[in-house]
């Protein structure tokens, strides 16, 4: 299937502004774009593009002072198919864990894994290691919280949400990758397009965020908000959490005046 995916972003600064914007979809799936992405800017300004430590593609600009429209628009190739669900894959102890998964056991700015130790163990300590203990965390998450955009606040962290039991896809992202980290399964925090595809359609259209938990040997895909397989993720970037990879990163104050967001099934081959 072909999925079309895109953005359109108006924020306003007050005096020129340095921008780094995470708004490009990861390279790994560089070999499925069908129309490659075009971005451009109004006005029309320089942009660089780099690679953070993440291997994330960050794109840079400066702001002029008033309205800065940003806009990006692609078309990629998906295989159609649901999340892989591996019910067997196992936890790896942390002596043979890979150099680079060590990072991913660790608290992060939205990740107090110091101040949920303790309630991970109660919860979830006794149960059998493995990929259905990391789905009991999800399902734990997807009911502990409630979903509400009208109380989301950018600087709730995990143990904030874990007590409030409130929040957005982010919130029940934090939580559940904050819990695997607890019983030192990796686990990092991943944002992205998920049109509504196979699922009943619900605007409006924004970006989303889910986690990667590491077991196995490999990455896998859990989604603690939706807490189903779908069809369609197209990762944009991955970090520790949601403070390594906003979409705008404004070295300077800016106000965000219009958001819109666009993830859908087109016709082709």
């Amino acid at each position: 299937m072909l999925i079309r995916y895109g953005y359109e972003i108006t924020i306003q600064c007050t005096q020129p502004t340095a921008l780094v914007c995470l708004l490009s979809i990861n390279e790994q799936r560089a070999a499925d774009i069908r129309a490659p992405e075009t971005v451009w800017t109004n006005p029309g300004i320089a942009t660089t593009t780099y690679h953070d430590m993440f291997g994330n593609i960050c794109r840079r600009m400066v702001a002029p002072a008033g309205d800065l429209t940003i806009w990006g628009d692609a078309t990629i190739w998906d295989s159609g198919l649901l999340d892989e669900i591996a019910l067997g894959a196992r936890e790896i102890p942390v002596p043979d864990l890979p150099d680079e998964c060590l990072v991913y056991l660790m608290g992060s700015r939205y990740c107090e894994t110091d101040r949920l130790s303790q309630a991970a163990w109660d919860l979830f300590g006794q149960l059998p290691p493995g990929w259905s203990r990391v789905q009991a965390i999800c399902d734990f998450v997807h009911d502990h919280i409630k979903f509400d955009y009208m109380q989301a606040r950018s600087t709730r962290t995990a143990f904030e949400a874990f007590n409030e039991r409130i929040g957005v896809c982010r919130d029940f992202a934090h939580l559940a990758l904050t819990l695997c980290r607890c019983l030192n399964i990796p686990a990092r925090y991943v944002n992205g397009h998920l049109g509504d595809i196979g699922v009943p359609v619900v605007d409006p259209m924004d970006f989303s965020a889910w986690i990667e938990v590491f077991l196995e040997g490999k990455w896998h895909t859990f989604d603690p908000r939706n807490n189903t397989p779908r069809i369609g993720r197209i990762v944009v970037a991955r970090g520790r959490d949601a403070a390594d990879i906003p979409l705008i990163n404004s070295f300077g104050p800016h106000l965000l005046k219009s958001f819109r967001v666009w993830t859908y099934e087109v016709e082709g081959v």
